[in-house]
């Protein structure tokens, strides 16, 4: 640092006379023009640095702020045409310029003030209160005298004893008996499950029953006056004497095979749900050679309540082939024959389902009606016939003049009842009287219970045909679907073999 400057931008006072000769000793006694040269040299100025920072209005913060303006230089490298001197000595007599004011002076802000009650005063005291006088009209008080203590009224409950199981109350806090005496309510009690939760709880276990002794029993005395000690046995119910002979008369020679047509005009009377149920009957019974035939031209169900869907072969099947098939014999006929059947779930009878297209009727005249039945009775002993509601058809005039038995099946309804009577005197018209007499009048309980109209009927066809016979309802024949005689009630296949036993009675050995 040249001694003409202080460093920080200005002049500094004149160099002392010794540093001349300071200098001229470091050059070692060259000439004045050197020491000139160097001098002048040395003595340029350097560039005004950047101005400092001014710091702003106090604000009680003593220190310095962050230098604003261009960013200072990181490096510590010598400016361009700055020689240090190694022989650089600080100079003992040099001292601050008087012109350069020193830093400011901190002042306080004028609105702040340290006395934090600027109206109060040191050395004013307050002024004394002026004494009290006593108020003549206000008598002296008493002199307070205790009360002699006394029993209280009260006392206090005992303490009860925790049940087992209960949680502990909290204790009071101290701070409760501050608040004018309050007291918080105890804690709601606990459920019994809640307990049980926790495993805590253990209810009281009841007392045991104490063991029953059995009285002694006295035993029985006999003839010969001695004990004899008694034993329950099982007896089996007493079988109805009705339901055994109607069990009889079903397993009897019928000595030919037979033909049942179940018959009525009318749509709706059960015509289908007899044909089957007496065909299950009777097969339940003999084991075998029963067959319900669906002879229904108007499109029957027999074939899809009945028997189980092996194929799809019908009555038109069958006719198709009637030819090869009348010709065998034995067991070459019954395998063949076979193969245009259905047969039950539990074996005991077979179906001959009907034809599905109206189409179909016209095929079967008289001639083929007779061939038909001739070739069921060659390899089945019981033929139960569903047939149609045209009584004016070849097909139905057929049957009826090859049936051995006539079923005539109703409901307790007034229609169904005149359809029936109408086609018995139809039977009379036409020369079949001895047939329709020797009909069975069948009639089935659509719903539970009995009604008037029912006694009506039965005394009316009691007196138009040789026997009445009546089946009750059965839940498992209301939905009309797949008809299974294993689930029906035991009061119902009792009626249908009492009424079974009926129809065939005339033919059995």
């Amino acid at each position: 640092m040249d001694g003409s400057e202080t460093g920080w931008g200005r002049q500094g006072e004149p160099a002392p006379r010794w540093r001349a000769l300071l200098d001229r000793a470091r050059l070692g006694g060259r000439g004045a023009e050197h020491a000139d040269a160097d001098r002048h040299v040395e003595e340029q100025p350097a560039p005004p640095p950047d101005p400092l920072p001014r710091r702003g209005a106090g604000t009680g913060w003593t220190g310095r702020a962050a230098a604003v303006g261009r960013a200072p230089d990181g490096s510590y490298g010598a400016e361009p045409g700055y020689r240090a001197e190694a022989t650089f000595r600080v100079d003992p007599a040099f001292r601050a310029d008087p012109r350069r004011d020193g830093e400011p002076a901190y002042r306080a802000d004028p609105a702040y003030r340290s006395d934090p009650e600027p109206s109060w005063r040191a050395g004013q005291p307050y002024p004394p209160d002026p004494p009290r006088r006593a108020d003549p009209s206000l008598a002296p008080e008493q002199p307070f005298t205790a009360e002699p203590r006394s029993e209280p009224s009260w006392r206090p409950e005992p303490a009860r004893p925790e049940p087992l199981g209960r949680a502990e109350a909290p204790a009071e806090s101290r701070y409760s008996l501050l608040d004018g005496g309050y007291r918080p309510a105890p804690p709601p009690a606990e459920s019994r499950y809640a307990l049980l939760d926790r495993g805590r709880y253990r209810p009281d276990a009841p007392p045991a029953p104490e063991p029953v002794v059995p009285a002694p029993r006295r035993p029985l005395e006999g003839r010969s006056g001695r004990a004899e000690a008694s034993h329950a046995q099982w007896r089996a119910p007493e079988p109805d004497p009705e339901v055994e002979r109607a069990t009889g008369v079903l397993r009897r020679e019928l000595g030919t095979p037979r033909v049942l047509a179940f018959a009525n005009p009318k749509g709706g009377v059960h015509k289908t749900t007899a044909t089957v149920l007496a065909a299950a009957t009777v097969g339940s019974v003999r084991g075998r050679g029963v067959l319900a035939w669906d002879d229904n031209e108007l499109r029957g169900t027999l074939g899809l309540r009945a028997g189980s869907a092996r194929h799809a072969r019908t009555i038109r099947h069958l006719i198709h082939d009637l030819a090869q098939i009348e010709i065998l014999e034995g067991n070459t006929l019954l395998s063949h024959l076979d193969d245009y059947l259905r047969h039950a779930s539990d074996g005991s009878y077979d179906v001959l389902a009907g034809e599905e297209s109206p189409r179909f009727a016209q095929r079967l005249d008289q001639f083929t009606v007779k061939r038909v039945l001739e070739l069921l009775r060659r390899t089945h002993e019981v033929v139960c016939v569903d047939t149609g509601n045209n009584v004016e058809s070849p097909n139905w005039r057929t049957v009826m003049q090859a049936a051995d038995q006539l079923v005539v099946t109703t409901v307790p309804r007034e229609d169904a009842a005149f359809s029936a009577d109408w086609m018995l005197d139809l039977l009379h018209e036409v020369g079949m009287g001895e047939l329709a007499d020797n009909a069975v009048t069948l009639i089935s309980c659509p719903t539970p219970g009995r009604t008037s109209l029912q006694d009506d009927l039965e005394r009316h066809f009691a007196t138009r045909t040789r026997a009445v016979a009546v089946v009750p309802y059965d839940p498992a024949l209301e939905t009309g679907s797949s008809i299974e005689y294993h689930q029906l009630q035991a009061e119902t296949r009792d009626a249908w073999l009492k009424a079974a036993a009926v129809m065939l009675e005339p033919f059995a050995r």
